[in-house]
């Protein structure tokens, strides 16, 4: 097996597990029964990181149950292979190429050099990010008159939830809406999906580059490379539009932002554009957005977060190669150029074929999500159903609604969609063509210009 063959096997295998011990009578609440395909689109979203469920979180599991999904969420955020890894490092084995590569596949990173740092890295900041918003979560809960052990569980839950960018909540059936006013849990939840969303190599560059300010012995420089750059500026400007966009379109909206005084409109229209990097808490009712908002936060959604992080969708950096290539066709240049580097050809030649293959199973999965929900009783538009796939595509988790209303070719549809978003579509198709024959490789045809624009 190839290592993404690898990486697609072990997401595979860790939903079948999970989708079995939800089926489980002890993981219900007592007088609720769960059918096998609401307990695998559970065990999907919750593995895929994504947070579209067909029942409420909060009333339907038990405590195990419970603890199943949160467990199923910090293994889908990490990967396997990279807990496997650490696992293998404390008990003193070797970390084998395989193990490396399937690494490298799950990181979405081509260096292959300091995978066993990295690994160690990942787990050990994630857990002291979740550990602290965990503490500061569970106080926070705690000041809401909670019993102390709901006020700690609920906290972990969602530091982990929020720092994967999974979207799952114990709070309710309206996410994080009844807290729109609160500057604290606001900022702390949508500091956990920055932090888990930016990316893992992101993390490496600026703890290098921290520890270069901080202790003068260090004599290497640590600049930050082009990914993270390209990461850290999408990301930014990506957020500040949607919060800009937000509040101009919703603040006359008495179902969202219109209810809402100025400095809880600004918090809400930035709580929803940091929500759309793949996160999926919501502090406004997505349904009562203008189909003008859906339809920006599907696009949102579709670019999702950074590569080599807990996010998905067509990431970041992706469409950052893709607006430099538009600026360098507009100057004239013969290469793609951004803060005084060149990126290969070949680097946007993947960054093409990730945009167009999402586009057309955004438009293909909505295609025949409205097929197979013709039947519906359910009142819904077609950009409900554009922005239901590409939360699902961008392993989201905010639904307008009609998640728990669709019909069980309607979920099937929404599963794949959660999975591909999840593991990344090019990954999935280069695990199951062949390899490239080296010698059609070197092959050279002739050039013949075509027409084009």
């Amino acid at each position: 097996m190839s290592p993404a063959q690898v990486v697609i096997a072990s997401f595979f295998g860790v939903i079948a597990i999970g989708s079995i011990l939800l089926m489980l009578p002890v993981s219900h609440q007592p007088g609720i029964r769960v059918s096998p395909i609401d307990a695998a689109f559970t065990a999907t979203s919750a593995v895929c990181v994504t947070g579209l469920v067909t029942l409420v979180t909060a009333t339907t599991w038990s405590l195990f149950g419970k603890v199943v999904i949160l467990c199923l969420i910090q293994i889908g955020g990490l990967s396997l292979g990279t807990v496997f890894t650490y696992f293998l490092i404390h008990i003193g084995k070797k970390v084998g190429l395989k193990d490396r590569l399937t690494i490298q596949a799950g990181f979405n990173i081509d260096d292959m050099g300091g995978m066993v740092r990295m690994v160690i890295m990942v787990i050990r900041g994630t857990f002291i990010i979740e550990g602290v918003a965990a503490v500061l979560l569970a106080a926070f809960f705690l000041s809401k008159n909670y019993i102390w052990y709901d006020a700690l569980f609920y906290g972990i839950f969602h530091a982990v939830s929020a720092f994967c960018n999974a979207g799952f909540d114990i709070i309710g059936d309206v996410s994080l809406e009844g807290y729109v006013g609160s500057p604290f849990i606001n900022i702390v939840i949508m500091s956990l999906i920055v932090f888990g969303g930016i990316g893992f190599s992101v993390w490496r560059d600026i703890v290098g580059k921290i520890r270069y300010k901080v202790r003068p012995a260090v004599k290497k420089k640590f600049p930050l490379s082009l990914h993270s750059k390209f990461a850290i500026i999408t990301t930014v400007v990506l957020i500040l539009v949607g919060t800009l966009y937000f509040w101009m379109s919703e603040s006359n909206n008495p179902e969202t932002l219109g209810k809402l005084d100025a400095s809880d409109k600004w918090m809400a229209a930035l709580f929803q554009s940091v929500t759309l990097r793949t996160a999926g808490f919501a502090s406004i009712p997505q349904a009562g957005l203008s189909e003008a908002s859906k339809l920006v936060s599907s696009i949102l959604m579709l670019i999702g977060g950074s590569p080599g992080g807990t996010a998905g969708g067509i990431k970041t950096v992706t469409i950052a190669i893709l607006f430099c290539s538009v600026s360098s066709t507009l100057k004239g240049y013969q290469r793609i150029t951004a803060f005084k580097r060149s990126i290969p050809e070949t680097i946007l030649r993947k960054a093409l074929s990730i945009v167009i293959i999402m586009l057309s199973l955004w438009i293909g999965g909505t295609l025949l999500l409205s097929l197979a929900e013709q039947s519906s009783v359910f009142p819904y538009t077609s950009v409900d159903l554009l922005f239901e796939v590409a939360s699902a595509l961008g392993t989201v988790g905010l639904t307008t609604g009609i998640t728990p209303h669709l019909s069980v070719i309607g979920k099937a549809i929404i599963m794949l969609c959660m999975f591909v978003g999840r593991i990344g579509p090019l990954a999935i198709i280069l695990s199951l063509v062949k390899r490239t024959n080296q010698v059609n490789e070197k092959i050279l045809y002739p050039y013949e210009n075509v027409m084009i624009g």
